[in-house]
């Protein structure tokens, strides 16, 4: 048998079995009733950002898992540069939460991160047995995406203050369902302990 191709080809060179999923962030807000997230975007982008400045610091891989906005020719830098813009009204959130060089990317064409992506083939690579997912919106995308995660077997692990909804009605209930049906735990971004070692797991 031929030595296993040692480039990044079908690779890739973190290795955890943990991921921090960031999903919707890189996002301009434009759609019909994006005004009601607003209100809610400035915290949870704060706490996202600590979050993952943790993981980083324990060597956990950070996914971005984004909404490719019904443009097939779009790609990730594309997004993001268009979000920046002046007049979005997700540029204060963008810029905050920006992906670093470091960083991975999915582009999705549903709510779900897994739905026709690279994504699981990804994890695989990287070793990933326990997601937590963060970002917009608590009751479709991340839902949506909790729901596939557990239906392939992985850990979930949501924590409340870094996901939301357009109602905190929407949002407290779609935490519930996947507390209650996905088996998720909901545990405050403070309360995620990253270990400092890549192959240990999460305490």
């Amino acid at each position: 048998m031929p030595a296993r191709n040692r480039d990044l080809h079908g690779n890739a060179p973190d290795k955890c079995e943990i991921a921090l999923l960031l999903i919707d962030v890189i996002n301009p807000l434009e759609f019909p009733e994006a005004h009601q997230l607003l209100r809610f975007v400035p915290p949870m982008a704060r706490k996202i950002n600590r979050l993952k400045q943790r993981a980083q610091k324990g060597g956990v891989p950070v996914i971005y898992i984004n909404d490719n906005f019904g443009r097939w020719r779009s790609d990730f830098r594309h997004q993001v540069e268009y979000c920046l813009k002046k007049d979005s009204p997700g540029a204060e959130m963008v810029k905050l939460l920006r992906p670093d060089p470091s960083d991975y990317f999915v582009l999705k064409p549903k709510h779900s991160g897994f739905f026709a992506t690279t994504l699981e083939t990804l994890l695989r690579y990287l070793g990933v047995r326990r997601l937590i997912l963060t970002g917009i919106a608590g009751n479709f995308c991340v839902l949506f995406t909790a729901n596939d995660a557990y239906m392939r077997d992985y850990e979930i692990i949501v924590p409340p203050d870094c996901v939301i909804s357009n109602t905190s009605q929407d949002n407290r209930q779609a935490l519930q369902l996947m507390r209650r049906f996905l088996k998720v735990e909901l545990r405050p971004s403070p309360r995620i302990v990253f270990p400092r070692n890549k192959r240990t797991r999460l305490g």
